[in-house]
């Protein structure tokens, strides 16, 4: 019976007078044949060296390129890296028999998989792998377009699985993770399936959960705790390194970042996975929780363990753990409160030298070279040694005072004798290795010079208890050379503008959902009525 409903547009109930409910009882109209991806009209795809068709069903999103181009890049100069000592191996789309093999656990179309075969030189197969029938189909029509059947195979089941059965034997030298929403049910079997040394790709869209807005979604995801802060885009890259840290860590293995970036509406990580059970014993001394006062946004970090040297043979490492809390009860800053949020990854994000390598050879017929050239460009500049980041607008915010330029503060934290950069992930962002009480007092001294009004100030405890202390010095912000940036100064595409209108992570595949799933609109009709309205008549499907 239900098939037969399913052929004809469904006929909702007459709405309600209900402004509010207006929205349910929009045009929507689905077909059994939609479900299947039989009547989509047949859309034809073009990026990079690759064109590939899709129904509609199976999930593409445009505006994810720049990521297929990094990740294009990156592997380029992994696997230039790997077989530098070996003899010159094929250009790109023919397979090298000594070269690398590559695993998309979540291919949907295949475009990813194509480009990989047809751009990156030194590849020896790829599996273009997905639960989806249909995106198999269109997988494997794809590939023979493309005439890359030497080199990429399409592979139908779950990711997981297939992992698994390459934990032991046949471990991937690289393996692409680019899931729809949180990654890490797909972590345990990835960090497996890698090569010792090989690289590990991972994508995370679900921002939401990682930047604060649900923590203890987040910690039941990622093993740690969100926290709202101005640099929760860089906490989210941490909250996903020690995640996939920590499932290394259980087979013996650990993890070095070598690129890590957020980008529209989504965190990348770049890792290479290793074994050794001793070097996992570092791995205390990566991670730490983060105090954030809830009153000022300062933060102090607290690792969970530190390493020194062994007084009676200095190539020996003693673990020990740190002292705590690092903070008071109270800020010592503004007297709020704290939230303990992490752990965290408090290491280094990036490798300096194989990002210059990566941006070095990036190829600028990609679409997206201008972009990946600032973004990288960005990342070098970033000081590699400082978790975390302050914001102008928050810091003037607090005080109630006119935002400072970028430069002025910069130039004051550098007159001060400390370090100062800026970070990829926000565009008005400050790191730097000055103690908060510095960075406070900073601002003090431009409140001095940029009072704030009394209006403003009145009722506002933070910013009070803060201009109430004096600081320990007084601080210039004359213009330094040595405070401005070099990405600036070339003018390089720093910060991209959202990329298209309604952008973002788009809705999952409908071959993805099944084919007699209803959608989401449809199944949740009626569900919630105000307290004062009479329960409308259902219409049944029988």
């Amino acid at each position: 019976m239900i098939q037969n409903v399913l052929k004809t547009p469904f006929k909702y109930p007459k709405p309600p007078h209900s402004v509010r409910s207006l929205s349910l009882f929009l045009p929507h109209y689905f077909f059994k044949e939609d479900m299947e991806g039989s009547s989509k009209p047949v859309q034809e795809i073009t990026e990079g060296q690759a064109k590939v068709q899709t129904s509609g069903s199976v999930f593409y999103n445009p505006v994810q390129e720049f990521n297929r181009d990094l990740s294009l890049s990156v592997i380029s100069t992994y696997a230039k890296n790997l077989l530098k000592n070996n003899e010159d191996f094929e250009s790109a789309g023919t397979p090298y028999a000594n070269g690398i093999t590559i695993l998309e656990a979540l291919s949907a179309t295949g475009l990813r998989s194509i480009r990989y075969a047809k751009e990156i030189p030194g590849v020896k197969h790829i599996v273009a792998n997905d639960i989806s029938a249909k995106a198999v189909e269109d997988i494997r029509n794809n590939i023979a377009l493309n005439n890359v059947q030497n080199v990429v195979r399409a592979n139908l089941g779950d990711a997981n699985m297939l992992m698994y059965q390459h934990k032991k034997d046949h471990q991937f030298d690289v393996v692409d993770l680019d899931p729809y929403g949180c990654p890490s049910i797909f972590l345990d079997s990835a960090v497996q399936s890698v090569k010792n040394g090989g690289l590990l790709l991972v994508t995370a869209t679900d921002m939401a959960v990682l930047a604060g807005n649900c923590p203890e979604t987040c910690y039941s995801k990622y093993g740690a705790i969100s926290l709202r802060m101005k640099c929760c885009h860089e906490m989210a890259l941490r909250i996903l390194l020690q995640c996939i840290e920590a499932h290394a860590n259980r087979y013996g293995r650990y993890i070095e970042p070598v690129l890590s970036l957020s980008a529209d509406f989504y965190i990348r990580v770049f890792v290479r996975v290793y074994s050794g059970a001793q070097k996992c014993k570092f791995t205390i001394s990566k991670l730490s929780h983060v105090y954030h006062c809830t009153g000022c946004d300062s933060f102090v970090l607290q690792p969970l363990g530190i390493t020194k040297q062994n007084e009676k043979n200095n190539q020996l490492v003693k673990f020990c753990l740190p002292a705590g809390p690092p903070v008071g009860s109270k800020c010592e800053h503004c007297g709020g409160s704290y939230h303990i949020g992490g752990p965290i990854w408090s290491a280094p994000l990036h490798q300096p030298e194989f990002v210059k390598e990566v941006l070095n050879s990036v190829s600028p017929a990609l679409n997206t070279f201008k972009r990946i050239q600032g973004v990288l460009s960005m990342i070098l500049e970033e000081l590699s040694d400082v978790p975390l980041y302050y914001t102008l607008e928050r810091l003037a915010g607090t005080i109630r005072v006119e935002t400072p330029s970028m430069m002025a503060v910069r130039s004051a934290l550098v007159n001060a004798g400390y370090r100062v950069s800026q970070t990829h992930t926000h565009k008005t962002s400050i790191k730097t290795d000055a103690p908060p009480k510095v960075v406070w007092d900073i601002m003090r001294c431009w409140e001095k010079l940029h009072p704030a009004s009394k209006k403003r100030l009145q009722d506002n405890k933070v910013a009070a208890t803060i201009l109430d202390q004096s600081p320990d010095r007084q601080h210039t912000f004359d213009i330094n050379p040595n405070a401005y940036s070099a990405a600036k100064e070339m003018g390089l595409l720093r910060f991209q503008a959202n990329p298209l209108p309604f952008w973002g992570p788009g809705s999952r595949a409908q071959a993805m959902l099944g084919q007699n799933t209803m959608l989401k609109s449809h199944k949740n009709q009626g569900k919630r009525k105000r307290p004062d309205e009479e329960p409308q008549e259902e219409t049944k499907h029988d």
